[in-house]
Parts: C-alpha cells; structure tokens; sequence
C-alpha cells in the first residue's frame, strides 16, 4: 500500500484501496474482475487488455489474475497472465493522481468462459449524476487498519455531487470534472487499500475506476474514482485499436 502526502492540500490519501461495508458476492459472478500483484484491481475490456489505475504501476512484472474468487484457495478457474505492455495516461499526475489510469496488455488473449469474460466500455462517457446507485467490488482491506479480503467483496455506493466533494470539509479543491466521487452519506461504505483500479458499475455501465481516498468509509471524505470520460473513452480505443 502507498500513503501519499499530497502539499497541495497537506491531507494524507490511501491510494490503494479494500470494500469496506460491502459483502462477499456469489462465486465468479464478476468475470471480469482482475487482480494485480500490485494489490491493485482491474477490468478485463478485450481478452487482450486490462484497465486499471495508474498508479498501480509500482514495479515491473505485473502479474495479472483472472477468474478468481478467493485469492488463496487453489482454482481450476484461475488464469494467470504475465504482461506484455504496460500503457500509462501521457498525462498521469502522480501528487494529485489526475488522469489516474493505465492498460495492460496481457502475454496471451484470455480465455474467454462463464468465470472470464469482459466489461464493456460505455458507449458515452456522459457525467454520472449525484444519487446515482453504483457498486464496486474488490479483494481490498475490510477496514483501514485491518487485513484485505481473501474473497470478493461488493459495496453499493452513492455518487456525491463534485463540487460538495471538492469544498474545504470534503477534498480542498482537488476533485476535477473527470474525477466521481461515490460513497455513503454517514461514512462506512467505501472502497479501501487493495482495491485501487477496480471498476465503478452504474446502473450496470462502467463509468470509473477507484483512483484514491482519505482513510477508509469515513463522512465527508468519499472514495474518488477516475471517470471514463468522452477523452479517455478515445484515448482507450486508440491504445488497444492499434495495438
């Protein structure tokens, strides 16, 4: 996991994350759910590619995971991938974590089946708005201080206005238009170390990616998410279109 100070608001960010509030989902009912050694998650987008976190990109060799429920119980269903590139935004802030996302292009295509299989990108990447329902799942910490998840984990979370999110008593001025922010009202449901880079479903559309947080599941500081907007959405295509 990383603590990063961050001077420009002087709060210190969790940025590798875990479900906190959530519960374990039904075997193998994400397919394409991926996990990295970098304690990070990811989505499969074609049986070649992942998308993920840019900031998950902490060392070389990222192993990557597919088909998995429990990260230690032996699994017929497991396929495990060495990568072959590894693609970072061009513009990715490494202190303010703008343009927090990254491609991994996988040795092997995937083989595609009922416990591996893709998410799709949307078709727009039209803004989310505030109430929207949306879930995140991921094998990240249970609580800040407590151990990851050896299974699964699923949290339902609201998305919260931006510009609340982004005011003095939530995150200073460090939220931008291509950033959600999603979690609960009261504090406790929130994604937590180990489940940077996973998905944000809602109303089954993928719309982000969990990017950092203060803490964990605490009020007024929601997890934030990278949002899959028009230019990213492009940005995407061009990498796995040409590759």
């Amino acid at each position: 996991y990383l603590l990063n100070l961050v001077p420009l608001t002087m709060v210190i960010l969790n940025i590798f994350f875990k479900i906190v509030g959530g519960s374990e989902v039904p075997s193998h009912s994400r397919p394409y759910k991926a996990y990295l050694s970098t304690m990070c998650g990811g989505a499969l987008i074609t049986p070649n590619w992942v998308l993920t976190a840019a900031h998950c990109n902490i060392k070389k060799n990222i192993e990557v995971t597919l088909g998995a429920h429990s990260l230690i119980e032996h699994e017929s269903t497991k396929q495990i991938f060495q990568v072959r590139t590894v693609v970072v935004h061009p513009d990715f802030n490494s202190s303010t974590l703008l343009n927090d996302l990254m491609l991994l292009e996988v040795r092997r295509p995937a083989d595609l089946n009922q416990y591996v299989n893709l998410l799709d990108l949307p078709n727009s990447g039209e803004d989310v708005r505030p109430g929207t329902k949306c879930t995140v799942a991921g094998w990240g910490k249970i609580s800040f201080y407590g151990q990851t998840s050896d299974t699964l984990q699923e949290v339902r979370v609201t998305v919260i206005d931006r510009e609340l999110c982004s005011n003095f008593k939530y995150y200073k001025g460090r939220i931008t238009k291509n950033m959600l922010c999603a979690g609960d009202e009261n504090g406790g449901k929130d994604s937590c170390r180990g489940d940077s880079g996973g998905p944000l479903i809602c109303n089954n559309v993928y719309r982000g990616i969990v990017s950092f947080g203060y803490k964990c599941g605490l009020p007024k500081k929601p997890g934030v998410y990278t949002m899959l907007t028009t230019e990213y959405l492009e940005w995407i295509q061009s990498i796995i279109s040409t590759a």
